[in-house]
């Protein structure tokens, strides 16, 4: 297996702020554009050649990682003229593979944070003949996603999406959003229209006697779709909870890059990091939070668990909790900001403008 595509078109909805200027998978996590996570764990493995089937923002990727050369890969582009959904997406960029039509190839969502063994899903799907494999992960709370119950074999037996009862609810085993495809699979996708794998792809395959393996790998699994997921993700990515060979730095409590500027006061923890430029005044507190480039936190500020976006502010004595402060907003002096507040792109809070607690 030497080649992969990642689907990285989609506009990231639940993530705005975040994604107003920037797609998705460019979201900073540890340092980073999260996809640079991605394409180094895919290297990693032993991927060589990556197709990136962009669409939301697609002029973007090209840019940053040019041909890949620097990432010892080789990354072509593929961008969506419309929206073609995950089995439009794999089809459209089928032409760009080299695989033989019983190769395998790698395809990644590109919004989730995994440890998943991806040498382990190919020499699975290799071992058992299968048409496609899937990786599956068990969740406590499975309402959310499309469950895949499996034989003893691992053989994949059905595709329930999002089950709303108990009844519906037969297995903790979600899809995770990795698969194998041997290559003549991919071409069986419909051409020029939006297909979705999970809800017609995999249910066709396996109606027409399909062989579908899962493989259950219960490493650490991420989706990335919320700001506060995202939050976290880059917390466990710096604290070394979530591995990957390109977070550009020591794992540790803290990670702050080169020419950010951080007081000799300032207490950073929980897997925080700042970013190129940014500034961390004195008497600051920060915990658990991405401070992006050119960001600025004001003396005293205390930020827990939230994303301050690039060059944006928070003011002095301001408690922000649970928050996502798009790029260039201002938070002014003594305001507080709890779990779920999202402040859009060059916003501007006067000081004291929101609290929770008494002015006393």
């Amino acid at each position: 297996m030497t080649e992969a595509i990642l689907l990285v078109g989609g506009k990231g909805t639940r993530l705005r702020p975040l994604t107003v200027h920037t797609p998705k998978p460019m979201v900073r996590a540890a340092g980073v554009p999260f996809l640079t996570h991605q394409l180094a764990r895919a290297k990693a493995a032993g991927v060589e050649h990556i197709v990136l089937a962009t669409s939301y923002l697609a002029e973007v990727f090209e840019p940053y990682f040019g041909d890949g050369s620097s990432l010892g890969l080789h990354i072509e582009y593929v961008t969506e003229k419309e929206p073609l959904g995950t089995g439009g997406a794999i089809r459209n960029v089928a032409s760009r593979l080299r695989s033989g039509p019983d190769e395998p190839v790698l395809i990644f969502n590109g919004d989730i944070l995994t440890g998943l063994d991806i040498r382990a899903l190919v020499d699975t799907h290799e071992a058992t003949g299968a048409d496609v494999s899937l990786h599956l992960t068990r969740v406590t709370d499975p309402r959310a996603y499309g469950l895949v119950p499996t034989d003893g074999a691992g053989r994949v037996l059905a595709f329930l999406e999002k089950p709303q009862t108990p009844e519906e609810i037969v297995t903790d085993q979600i899809n995770a959003g990795a698969y194998v495809f041997r290559r003549s699979v991919i071409d069986t996708i419909p051409v020029g229209r939006p297909v979705s794998v999970e809800r017609e792809t995999f249910p066709e395959l396996l109606a027409t006697g399909a062989h579908l393996q899962g493989m259950v790998d219960s490493t650490y699994w991420l989706d990335l779709g919320t700001p506060a997921a995202f939050v976290r993700g880059s917390a466990d990515l710096v604290l070394g909870r979530a591995p990957s060979p390109a977070v550009p730095g020591r794992c540790g409590d803290r990670l702050v890059l080169p020419t950010a500027r951080v007081a000799p006061d300032a207490k950073l923890s929980g897997g925080t990091v700042v970013g190129e430029g940014a500034f961390v005044a004195e008497g600051t507190r920060i915990f658990g939070s991405t401070i992006l480039p050119g960001a600025v936190i004001e003396p005293g500020a205390v930020v827990t668990d939230s994303l301050v976006g690039n060059g944006a502010r928070v003011g002095r004595r301001s408690v922000v909790t649970g928050t996502v402060i798009g790029d260039g907003a201002v938070i002014g002096a003594d305001n507080e900001l709890r779990e779920g507040v999202r402040v859009w792109c060059d916003a501007r809070i006067p000081a004291g403008a929101v609290r929770f607690s008494s002015d006393q």
